[in-house]
């Protein structure tokens, strides 16, 4: 038995058969070049448009928005432009595709942040286009009849979210990261997965017991092995359910509310447990007590104009009534150099995706994104303030917070609660997610009623570790000292303030570090849907004196 190591990105212990997805066909070596470029590329364009309604055909719900996004690059005018260019020049008809396709990743890794998270989406448009022009299936994983264990070097969005977590008892990746496309869908689909599993490829793997909660991949164990890993497995999830169990009983009634999960440690101290959600879609099903963070971004990204005040307004008027009574905590526009938009009020329209923007900047982690850009356009800051409120009047009884992202300064936050407040929304807060933001913490609540702290850019920036180079994924762990004594300092001030501090990154899903952040003191936790059991039931199972002891060490 080999055992190789990965990055966690989703618990559980599986056993099952391997499956790999299958690799992209390439450029026919034997094509001859294109002597016709006009009828060439008409024949390029109506592949392309099959690609994307095969990659929307994929299916509604939590995913799809990466999927339009996805969609949009295969009809994108730059990526055509670039095509007939190709084909001008000789090339022939998969040749000229993926000439056009890696000139473009090219610029995008160049760029990182967002514009580096494509190039995945733009290889997966390639490659299904490349196929089916050679008239071959779209690359991807084979139909399953039994549940298996999907290897690959990397998924794309769309190959993610057609997968059925009823076959896919496990996804082992050898690229991707903690917060990678496969990383977000995996946990949303209640998949276990592993990335970043170094040599996975290179083996002989027919069989594997995935420990995805350690980041363990055996593979190819022998029937012994495999015997004791899976008794291992099954005392794992027996204790896992044990634990559910005694939880649940040891709360009294009240500790689970039909489907909602009301989180507190043994001893009574309560703890929210909230969903990170990006859609509207996504409210079905959940058993959180609340949404602890809304990423409205996905209403601004991959399209020409700006959304209008009532398209906002009915989608947060869908998430209020889903959400039934329970806490929302809204987070504004959070776009920019990373997350470009197509428009921008006053300016030309900013390129689509595969295109460079004009002057584009060198770092765009560390460029006009966040509450920057909401002040360099104040215009979509309003519009989306005056629909929230126009969402809350609309529906009685809601208990709607919104916060601001990437603050880094008390003046900054103070601008953001003043015409949050001028809105007449009530509930104002801001992202802790920098280290100047941590260390500035005292003077920021002054300015507003509460923060909540992403853990996954706070640890890129504390740790100068990009979130996407998943080669960096130790660095990436919030579990640095560093950045625990950051988020340790800003629940300080918090509890001096007496102003609720909730975490909504990664971190708040592990049910190990759960128990830190509450007995650091932090109100909310919120995380993937799937994760709220193992952390509802990690924390009924010590005091708050315990977890403040795991806190001091």
């Amino acid at each position: 038995m080999v055992t190789l190591r990965g990055i966690s990105v989703c618990p559980g212990f599986v056993a099952a058969p391997v499956v790999r997805v299958s690799q992209p066909v390439g450029v026919d070596p034997n094509e001859p070049p294109s002597t016709d470029p006009q009828t060439d590329g008409q024949r390029i364009r109506e592949t392309l448009e099959a690609v994307a309604a095969s990659v929307r055909a994929v299916g509604d719900g939590p995913h799809t928005s990466m999927l339009e996004a996805t969609a949009a690059l295969a009809t994108d005018r730059a990526l055509i432009k670039a095509i007939d260019k190709e084909l001008a020049s000789g090339a022939g008809v998969t040749a000229a595709v993926a000439g056009a396709v890696e000139v473009y990743a090219e610029k995008l890794r160049k760029l990182g942040g967002y514009f580096a998270e494509r190039v995945v989406d733009l290889y997966d448009i390639r490659d299904r286009a490349i196929a089916r022009l050679q008239g071959l299936p779209e690359p991807g994983a084979p139909h399953l009849d039994r549940p298996s264990i999907i290897v690959a070097y990397d998924l794309a969005p769309s190959q993610t979210a057609a997968l059925d977590p009823a076959l896919v008892a496990g996804i082992v990746t050898e690229a991707g990261g903690p917060t990678s496309h496969t990383a977000i869908l995996a946990a949303q689909l209640g998949i276990p997965a592993v990335v970043q599993v170094r040599g996975i490829l290179l083996t002989d793997a027919h069989r594997i017991s995935l420990h995805a909660t350690t980041g363990e991949v055996h593979v190819n164990p022998t029937p012994a092995e495999a015997a004791g890993l899976e008794a291992a497995a099954r005392e794992a999830a027996a204790r896992e359910e044990a634990a559910t169990e005694a939880a649940a009983v040891a709360a009294g009634p009240g500790s689970i509310s039909g489907q909602i999960r009301n989180g507190q440690t043994s001893d009574g101290h309560p703890v929210k447990l909230m969903a990170n959600i990006g859609s509207a879609a996504e409210m079905e099903g959940l058993d959180a007590e609340g949404v602890g963070l809304f990423r409205t971004e996905f209403l601004f990204l991959d399209r020409d104009d700006a959304p209008g005040l009532q398209e906002q307004t009915d989608q947060y008027v869908a998430v209020l009534k889903a959400a039934a009574g329970r806490r929302v905590v809204v987070r504004t526009l959070d776009a920019g150099a990373d997350k470009p938009l197509r428009f921008a009020p006053g300016q030309a329209p900013t390129p689509a995706p595969g295109q460079a923007p004009p002057q584009a900047e060198a770092n765009p982690a560390l460029g006009v994104r966040g509450i920057r850009m909401s002040q360099r356009y104040p215009e979509l800051m309003d519009t989306q303030l005056e629909a929230l409120a126009n969402a809350a009047e609309q529906v009685p009884g809601s208990e709607l917070w919104v916060m601001a992202p990437m603050v880094v300064s008390a003046d900054e936050a103070r601008w953001f609660a003043q015409r949050a407040r001028a809105h007449g929304l009530p509930n104002v807060g801001v992202m802790i997610e920098t280290p100047a933001a941590a260390i500035m913490a005292e003077e920021i609540l002054e300015e507003v009623d509460f923060a909540s702290i992403g853990t996954n850019d706070l640890a890129q920036y504390v740790m100068a570790a990009d979130r996407m180079h998943g080669e960096l994924g130790a660095l990436q762990d919030p579990w640095q000292p560093a950045v625990l004594r950051m988020v340790r300092g800003v629940v300080r001030v918090g509890v001096v303030k007496k102003k609720p501090i909730g975490v909504c990154g990664e971190a708040a899903g592990d049910p190990a570090l759960a128990k830190v952040l509450v007995g650091m003191g932090v109100s909310s936790l919120s995380m993937a849907n799937v994760k709220i059991p193992a952390v509802h039931a990690a924390l009924r199972q010590c005091s708050l004196e315990e977890c403040q002891q795991a806190a001091a060490e």
